[in-house]
């Protein structure tokens, strides 16, 4: 029997059923008010609230054996935020109705299970590796271990303060596109007829994008072309993270490194990664947030405990 899994993050309401193998997963984009670059957590918990009895609806859930749910952004004493209490107290009211057990995850554990699954690279979870999580409130470095039917993450790199899809959401705002602009700042790429140099300074692992948002403020000041403005925004990420892998290749020489995150769809990332640091990517609808990660580490803590 399939795993339900919920995972409620700050921008997409989510539910997946997962048999080991096959899955199947449904998500919902959080609605942000033109202008805006987010949502309150009040404002989240709320649309969470509504969307997930929708979404159940249509996943057909039928008999389950375990249910699920992202609880916490990190899996690290202090991690909260209030919009997975939406996915939190659904999953645990479902399976007392159910009669089944819970299991509570942290997004940031959902995102690397649906990146290996998705890529195909299941055996990951099972041993070290190193890992990216790029997304609108996270650009993190990771060190991955396998803990029971989990995993464990160890921050070794990443942004000292604004994250990469911070930078590229308030540069789509900055050039009035609609919050969050991704996929819009990638669709502008192939139109630029100019590049500019990311001058990002790398310090080990660790690196600052606050600069490059000034720099971005600049070029629009001056009347550049959004595409030059959306192509500058997306190198720097792209030739920062590049470098920082390829260190951390270095350093941890013979694991792989993987990618999960919204950003990490990004074409322009994947192509120039996957050539010159040997990277595994998510499938891009797995590299968004999605409650598949979930329900496949709910899958797997179901096996662990003997649950047919």
């Amino acid at each position: 029997m399939p795993v339900l899994g919920l995972d409620t993050s700050n921008y997409t309401t989510s539910v997946a059923l997962f048999d080991g193998e096959r899955g199947v997963n449904l998500g919902y984009l959080l609605e942000v008010r033109p202008g805006e670059l987010g949502l309150r957590q009040s404002d989240a918990l709320f649309q969470h609230v509504k969307r997930l009895p929708q979404l159940l609806e249509q996943l057909e859930i039928g008999d389950i054996r375990a249910v699920g749910a992202s609880t916490r952004p990190r899996a690290v004493e202090g991690s909260y935020m209030p919009c997975f209490l939406a996915g939190e107290s659904q999953g645990r009211g479902i399976a007392a109705i159910l009669g089944v057990p819970f299991y509570a995850h942290s997004h940031q554990q959902g995102h690397l299970a649906a990146a290996a699954w998705s890529a195909g690279r299941m055996d990951l979870l099972n041993a070290p590796f190193l890992a990216w999580h790029l997304s609108g409130g996270t650009t993190e470095l990771l060190l991955v271990r396998p803990e029971g039917p989990s995993v464990t993450a160890e921050i070794i790199g990443g942004t000292s303060d604004l994250s990469a899809g911070q930078l590229i959401d308030r540069t789509g705002v900055l050039l009035g596109l609609q919050f969050p602009a991704g996929k819009a700042l990638d669709g502008l790429y192939a139109q630029a007829d100019a590049c500019y140099e990311p001058r990002v300074k790398l310090k080990d692992l660790t690196f600052s994008l606050s600069g490059m948002e000034n720099r971005v403020k600049a070029l629009a000041e001056k009347g550049e072309k959004k595409a030059n403005i959306a192509r500058f925004a997306i190198d720097t990420v792209s030739d920062v993270v590049c470098r920082a892998t390829r260190e951390a290749q270095r350093r941890y020489p013979g694991l792989p490194v993987l990618f999960s995150g919204g950003v990490a769809s990004n074409s322009q990332l994947r192509t120039g990664l996957a050539h010159t640091c040997d990277a595994i990517f998510a499938q891009p609808q797995y590299s968004t947030d999605n409650a598949m990660g979930t329900a496949i580490l709910t899958w797997r803590a179901a096996q662990a405990e003997g649950r047919q």
